[in-house]
């Protein structure tokens, strides 16, 4: 019997995640909430249980009506198969590769992922944000405890790391989304489909990240405009936030409101398009589908759609390997953004790299080298 061959290369992929069962519920959104680099609030520890705790039926509701749990993990593996078996056959010279999920807020956890790479030999390790634009709250957070979790596990210096921190305007992605608003135009007469509202829609954030100096709205915008140049359609478009949670101001215009102000215009087909999101979750599902799609109903927006998530797009798929193997090929530790911190940043946690791959990426500079937590 052959034995599989030990991982040379470990890849892995960053996401909020997503409770798998509707038990799960309440336990992803009290790590949620307490999660102070996503979001603050006064006496977190008390008052961010009791909001979780009291959002916990109704978010459970709205899981039950996708199904009973979040499609994430699944639709995560699927494309970190998809990568992997492409990255081996452009960058055999890193190979075999292996994916390892690292979710924030439910398993499978940064510790989990990093002690199935030491089982599995890895020692050359890209943490991959399955975030396109960053946001300290989400890239952030999730790089900041990965680092932690080498100290939780006692793996510190196990690996030598590297990071793809965004990619908010990479062709390979650019495209695949574009792919995706043409699939979603479809849906329309030929007739009409030039006069589609384009409505990007983007996870929202607490306006205090925004006033610090979060690069996230300006990164979105940056896909939303090559998305545009991409189509070369003369559809209008907007650009709008979902998914306000808390006591908190969060960036807008809410796409809620949006839905309302088209309805008001007597605007007909309006195409919702998830410009920050890389697969179906309860935000495609729940949110966008549902809630918004009931709402857009309600107020007589009969021609409201939404565009399909990336999922296991051929196109994504490809962009996700042509990331990577772009990455390990560049030799260089991170974007050249990842060391601007933000003007108002009070988390000295922040912008980390934890044990560098100075050996094989014979571009990073001698301060970057001693870049450890």
């Amino acid at each position: 019997m052959s034995r599989h061959p030990v991982a040379r290369t470990g890849i892995v992929l960053l996401n909020l995640g997503g409770p798998k069962t509707l038990d799960d519920v309440e336990p992803f959104l009290l790590r949620l909430f307490a999660d102070r680099e996503l979001l603050r609030l006064p006496f977190q520890d008390t008052l961010g249980k009791f909001i979780a705790k009291r959002r916990a039926p109704k978010v459970r509701g709205l899981y039950d009506r996708i199904g009973g749990g979040s499609p994430i993990l699944h639709w995560t593996e699927t494309q970190g198969r998809g990568m992997i078996e492409r990255l081996d056959a452009m960058s055999p010279e890193t190979a075999p590769h292996k994916f390892y999920v690292a979710f924030r807020y439910t398993a499978p956890f940064a510790d989990d992922a990093l002690r199935q790479m030491a089982a599995d030999g890895v020692e050359r390790a890209v943490a991959f944000s399955q975030y396109p634009q960053y946001s300290c709250t989400t890239t952030g957070s999730s790089l900041n405890d990965l680092w932690r979790g080498l100290d939780r596990t006692g793996l510190a210096g196990r690996f030598a790391w590297s990071l793809i921190d965004r990619w908010p305007t990479h062709p390979g992605f650019v495209e695949a989304m574009a792919q995706t608003v043409r699939d979603g135009l479809q849906q329309y007469d030929a007739a009409d489909r030039d006069q589609v509202l384009l409505l990007f829609s983007a996870h929202s954030l607490p306006l205090s990240v925004i006033d610090k100096g979060d690069a996230y709205p300006q990164e979105v915008g940056a896909t939303v405009d090559r998305v545009l140049e991409s189509l070369g359609v003369p559809n209008p478009s907007m650009l709008c936030y979902q998914s306000e949670v808390g006591p908190v101001r969060w960036l807008g215009p809410s796409t809620e409101d949006v839905i309302t102000r088209l309805a008001a215009d007597r605007r007909h087909n309006v195409l919702a398009i998830p410009i920050a999101f890389t697969s179906d979750h309860i935000e495609t599902l729940s949110e966008l589908d549902l809630e918004y799609g009931e709402l857009a109903h309600e107020l007589g927006l009969r021609g409201f759609s939404r565009a399909p998530a990336l999922n296991d797009s051929p196109l994504f798929l490809d962009a996700m390997a042509d990331i990577v193997h772009e990455h390990l090929s560049s030799g260089t530790p991170h974007s050249s953004r990842y060391r601007e911190r933000c003007p108002g940043c009070t988390n000295a946690a922040c912008r980390q790299l934890r044990d560098p791959a100075v050996a094989s990426a014979s571009r990073v500079t001698a301060a970057e080298a001693m870049a450890v937590a």
